[in-house]
């Protein structure tokens, strides 16, 4: 498969990944966006032996969206240091579905409502607890609601910190799982390697230039059919963040 770049250069690479693809490589042996990434520059640029390529973050394996990686192992480093030290930022939109008790209306669309919990991993899934525990870590977000269509609803999420699985647990601890996301209690997808939540935009500095730079991925169509009556979801979206 060959990777939908958003922007390389001689230091990073942005790409659109797939649901249903690995981000990196694990004991299944199944292909990974990072290996495509190897091979798409190895094959683009005509690079002899190895390449590298850092892994300097990681989205789920049923999440789309953007992913940004390193050409250098210079550029590596200084693209860690920013996700570790939370200089980056990553605005996902999930579509949820809403339960009665959320009653929301035009008004609060804008408004980033701040969520902060205690999450702790539990074999294969991240629990939110109620008080902090030896195992729990805090976990931050922020949502805003988007739009709004027959029980379910379009969110633009902006990650604090970067937890296992804390989007799709934390939405879900508040009666809004994501809808696919049946491990946290979303409604099934026919797509079953898909759920609908999408890393819409990443802003980091450049490791070598030092400018801003932001890459958005188009949101898939598992999120953009259930409110294809907004023909632009991307601008919608754009315009909110």
């Amino acid at each position: 498969m060959i990777p939908d770049v958003l922007y390389e250069d001689n230091h990073l690479i942005a790409v659109n990944k797939p649901a249903g693809i690995l981000s990196q490589q694990d004991y299944t042996g199944e292909p990974s966006l990072l290996e495509m990434v190897k091979d798409y520059v190895k094959e683009k640029y005509n690079k002899p032996g190895n390449v590298f390529i850092g892994l300097v973050h990681r989205l789920d394996r049923p999440v789309s969206g953007t992913m940004v990686f390193a050409r250098t192992s210079k550029a590596a480093k200084r693209l860690s240091e920013q996700f570790r030290e939370k200089d980056s930022e990553k605005i996902y939109c999930a579509a949820v579905s809403t339960p009665g008790r959320h009653v929301w209306n035009e008004n609060d669309a804008g408004l980033w409502i701040p969520l902060e919990q205690e999450m702790e991993r539990r074999g294969d899934r991240s629990v939110i607890v109620k008080e902090k525990t030896s195992s729990s870590q805090r976990c931050i977000l922020e949502y805003t609601p988007v739009l709004f269509s027959k029980g379910e609803a379009l969110l633009l999420v902006r990650l604090i910190t970067g937890r296992k699985h804390q989007i799709r647990a934390q939405l879900s601890s508040i009666g809004m799982p994501v809808i696919g996301d049946r491990h946290y209690g979303g409604a099934p997808l026919r797509d079953t390697e898909a759920i609908c939540l999408h890393a819409f935009s990443l802003r980091i500095i450049h490791p070598t230039t030092r400018e801003p730079m932001e890459f958005r991925s188009p949101v898939p169509r598992c999120i953009s059919e259930r409110f294809h009556e907004y023909e632009d979801l991307d601008g919608v979206l754009g315009e909110c963040i």
